[in-house]
């Protein structure tokens, strides 16, 4: 692809004299990238997710944290994408467009930066100049300083910033807290589904923990909430036939 079109990266500024450190590619702004689903209060999400969300959506200009990179990640942002968002996809090289695509994220709107480099908060920065949303997996630890920088983009871009792993003062946590499998009979069988038990909590009006049983996929790939009461296992006891290393997996 080339400088200008979605999906591609412009060159780098040539760097100052006497600066050795090799510059990294930075995501070009595309005219017209920022017309996305309007200039609500908040990003929508796909209805089986609404009810863990204080406004039923990712509320513009904060941080959602997810404990970890997962089909929950990609989830939260496809209902937004689907309406017409732009989104960007920063450090994490694993995230399969094929998967997203399956959820409803369209795949001709995103942006992908598998890997940012030490550089990464400008080039999240950069994004946020045509991204309605940006996920995010940090490379490191991340300081108070560049926090702070980075909220205050996003709070400028009304954007929405999903990160994937931990992020201190982040409006809205979500996690995975146990996971289970059908499909497997006596040895042998697919897995078909997977039903999730889901968490949020966080800080003002989303300090209420909020926890939801979803099919996180569900037999056809999409995300939609599941009823303990018609679940085919019991949700207090190990399934049948289920393996051990697939039965709970902590967010």
């Amino acid at each position: 692809m080339t400088a200008g079109q979605p999906g591609s990266f412009a060159a780098p500024n040539t760097p100052a004299p006497g600066k050795t450190e090799c510059p990294r590619a930075v995501p070009a702004p595309v005219p017209g990238l920022a017309q996305g689903p309007g200039t609500g209060s908040a990003l929508p999400v796909l209805p089986a997710l609404r009810g863990l969300l204080p406004r039923g959506g990712l509320a513009r200009g904060s941080v959602v944290a997810v404990a970890e990179f997962g089909l929950l990640c990609l989830a939260l942002a496809a209902a937004a994408s689907a309406d017409g968002a732009w989104c960007g996809i920063a450090g994490i090289p694993e995230a399969g467009i094929l998967a997203a695509a399956s959820l409803g994220l369209d795949a001709g709107r995103i942006l992908l930066v598998p890997d940012p480099g030490p550089s990464w908060p400008q080039v999240v920065a950069s994004l946020f100049d045509g991204c309605e949303l940006v996920l995010l997996r940090p490379p490191a630890r991340v300081s108070a300083q560049v926090r702070q920088r980075l909220e205050a983009t996003l709070r400028r871009g009304r954007g929405v910033l999903l990160v994937a792993g931990d992020w201190p003062g982040a409006r809205l946590r979500l996690r995975v807290a146990s996971q289970r499998w059908t499909g497997l009979g006596d040895g042998h069988g697919r897995l078909r589904a997977c039903c999730a038990e889901i968490t949020a909590d966080g800080r003002g009006e989303a300090a209420m923990t909020r926890t939801r049983w979803l099919w996180l996929p569900g037999e056809d790939g999409g995300v939609a909430m599941a009823d303990p009461a018609d679940l085919p296992f019991d949700i207090d006891e190990e399934p049948p036939g289920a393996a051990p290393g697939l039965r709970v997996v902590s967010g």
